[in-house]
């Protein structure tokens, strides 16, 4: 495991995005039979999930949400230093989509970009990424974090296609000599790879579909083997105690395995997050979406101690704890399902 904290970085805003398209129990229940919806939307806690339209991509997420944060921080584009985009649904094999958002977005030229392929630890490895290269140059730095999972599902698989939604987020973060050390612990375990996997459509095997493969049961087995202790050493790094954290915030896979792991941990339920209830499955945007659908209203009114962690593909993991707020914005916004060309130069308005 790598852990290490970062101090004298801040976070300003997040804003989350999501597609309008949805898909419901109701409409799984068409194809897999009113019983075996329902018993999965009780088991699973997903009542929907936000299904982007035909020509919606990652970027347009992405864009919608950066557009939103940047507007009401104030910023100005070109007084971003850095964007770190986290996705594995990319909108070409090449250029890396942080290429494509930083001319859509106006931002300086010079300005780096960086893409990052992680899944559902994304959101954290990516603010590990953007915090600390900001402590080596720059002043601001946008994180971008979103994925359309849906595009890889096989609409009958029972075992992934009632699960992943879409959606994406834009986090801000500034150097703050006054901010408090971000904490990080983070893993990796390549044997793990072939448990959650979308094979086809790359260079391996060009000829076959990407569709999502997930074995639940290793999902599942991986996650308390691995998650407890990576939280607990992020607060080790930090110098906290558990009775210290005001929210715990997982990645929101599934809800009775968010429970079940804030039960092992010793938080109490009313401080642990699950909202994932009308997303789904989020992928590397499910904790900003979370932080934004559940904790605005605490995190406008002040600071908290939020304990974070993302698990999944790979095997990959990382768990952070941060102090977080007062925030000038946090938000989730909706992008109207029309159609967009190839890398055009920007969607509609989100609605919010």
């Amino acid at each position: 495991m790598v852990a290490s904290r970062i101090d004298g970085v801040c976070v300003r805003g997040i804003v989350g995005c999501v597609p309008e398209g949805r898909e419901t129990v109701d409409d799984l229940a068409r194809r897999f039979g009113e019983e075996a919806a329902r018993r999965i939307a009780a088991a699973t806690g997903i009542a929907e999930r936000r299904i982007a339209a035909p020509g919606q991509c990652t970027s347009d997420l992405a864009e919608s949400a950066a557009r939103r944060l940047l507007d009401g921080l104030g910023w100005e584009p070109g007084s971003i230093d850095l964007l770190v985009l986290v996705t594995q649904t990319h909108d070409h094999t090449l250029p890396g989509t942080a290429s494509l958002l930083h001319r859509r977005l106006g931002l300086r030229k010079g300005a780096a970009v960086l893409d990052l392929t992680h899944g559902c630890s994304g959101f954290v490895y990516g603010l590990w990424t953007a915090a600390g290269l900001l402590k080596a140059a720059g002043r601001r730095a946008l994180l971008l974090v979103g994925d359309t999972t849906s595009r890889l599902v096989d609409p009958d698989d029972r075992a992934v296609a009632p699960l992943f939604g879409d959606g994406a987020a834009a986090t801000a973060l500034e150097l703050d000599g006054a901010a408090a050390p971000m904490a990080f612990d983070l893993g990796s375990d390549g044997a793990g790879a072939p448990y959650l996997t979308a094979e086809g459509g790359a260079m391996r095997h060009p000829d076959r579909p990407a569709r999502l493969f997930m074995d639940g049961t290793q999902v599942f087995a991986f996650t308390l083997r691995e998650v407890p202790g990576s939280l607990r050493a992020a607060l080790d790094a930090a110098g906290w105690a558990m009775e210290a954290v005001d929210h715990l915030v997982l990645h929101q896979a599934n809800a009775q395995m968010i429970r079940h792991l804030g039960q092992k941990l010793g938080v109490a339920a009313d401080r642990t997050v699950v909202a994932l209830r009308d997303v789904g499955n989020t992928s590397s945007a499910s904790i900003p979406l979370a932080i934004a659908g559940a904790l605005a209203a605490p995190l406008a009114a002040g600071t908290c101690r939020l304990l974070l962690s993302g698990f999944g593909v790979g095997w990959s993991w990382g768990s952070a704890a941060v102090a977080v707020g007062p925030l000038a914005m946090c938000e989730t916004v909706v992008l109207p399902g029309r159609k967009y060309p190839a890398d055009s130069a920007a969607p509609a308005s989100p609605a919010a």
